[in-house]
């Protein structure tokens, strides 16, 4: 997973990508990895890579996909997309698949940062170069946000803490005009807690809103998978342990986690002008919007897979072809978005 921002897709499409080199503890457009520095040789020929995503029958791994296809397409590569679903270990066994078919580049989402050493050492073995998108994969150690920052892979994605610090405003600003008191209110923080990037998401989300007038809320974390089901099943049980609270805001890692928290709210009886929910992603927001029936998504801050793919694939080339550092971080534009302005942002519901 974690990113920035206000402008519309359109806007974007037309301006290109923003990147912006990440302002973080990490080391500036290096990292201990020789699969990530200066080992690999550049590539006269044609190259040929290989991105392996988590999950990529999710709609923003979907769109990410496709971005990277057309990067790829337009620079005359030779690109190779693996879905690696939940399983890590697809995520080594594809890997090594990749260097046996002869890929200049991987560019990885592993379904599990555990695996995250195994594959460094990999693609170093065989001098591939080695990139990650969205989510945090350390060199030296399973737990990204345990590893030392110069351990870190280059990663092109998006800042969770600026993603987590606009969601958390805009639910501040919800909450504020919707006029709650803070004894029967409750915020719910959801996420996989082992990925870092979420870490980053919903810690910064907390802040804002705290800063934004709801510093009086008090917040429960909800431990879930990411998944709409998996969000249900963890908030509904959080519902029934606090019969007492009559408005709810909802947060997350992504969509999904929101997503499957309004679901557990409907299901309980909760009115959806007692709900607000802030996306992240927007693909399934939309379908709430687009329904025209009341919703507790209340808006939902709109990332465009596409882009992150097209600027992955866009730095894999820079460093085969030119030999150009990868930077530290790299990220792509997002925007909030709401029922009011999601269809002329270009959201694509999933």
């Amino acid at each position: 997973m974690t990113t920035v921002r206000h402008r519309r897709r359109a806007v974007a499409a037309t301006a290109g990508l923003i990147v912006t080199l990440g302002l973080t503890a990490c080391s500036t457009g290096q990292s201990s990895s020789s699969a990530a520095s200066g080992d690999v040789a550049k590539v006269s020929g044609k190259i040929s890579l290989t991105y392996l995503q988590k999950q990529g029958d999710q709609q923003y791994f979907i769109g990410e996909a496709a971005g990277a296809k057309a990067k790829a397409a337009q620079l005359g590569i030779d690109l190779k997309v693996v879905n690696l679903g939940t399983d890590a270990n697809q995520a080594v066994s594809q890997e090594q698949a990749a260097i046996a078919q002869k890929s200049n580049g991987l560019i990885v989402v592993p379904p599990d940062p555990s695996v995250g050493p195994q594959l460094v050492q990999t693609a170093k073995d065989a001098k591939v170069a080695l990139l990650t998108s969205d989510d945090q994969v350390c060199s030296s150690g399973p737990d990204p946000a345990k590893c030392p920052a110069s351990d870190l892979l280059p990663r092109i994605g998006f800042s969770g803490q600026q993603m987590g610090t606009q969601v958390g405003t805009r639910a501040g600003q919800e909450y504020q005009k919707a006029g709650w008191a803070a004894a029967d209110t409750r915020t719910i923080s959801a996420w996989q807690q082992d990925v870092t990037v979420c870490g980053d998401r919903v810690n910064a989300a907390k802040a804002a809103f705290a800063a934004g007038g709801g510093a009086g809320v008090q917040n429960i974390d909800v431990a879930t998978d990411n998944t709409p089901t998996g969000a249900q099943d963890k908030i509904a049980a959080t519902i029934t342990a606090n019969p007492n609270v009559k408005h709810w805001v909802i947060w997350g890692c992504n969509d999904e986690n929101v997503q499957g928290g309004i679901t557990a709210m409907q299901n309980a009886g909760i009115s959806a002008d007692n709900v607000i929910g802030i996306g992240l992603g927007a693909y399934l927001a939309c379908k709430d919007w687009g329904s025209g029936k009341p919703t507790g998504m209340k808006a939902a801050l709109y990332i465009n897979g596409s882009d992150v793919g097209a600027l992955a694939v866009q730095t894999m080339y820079d460093k085969l072809k030119d030999g150009k550092a990868f930077p530290q971080e790299a990220f792509a534009p997002t925007a909030m978005v709401d029922a009011s302005n999601w269809q002329s942002a270009g959201v694509q519901c999933s």
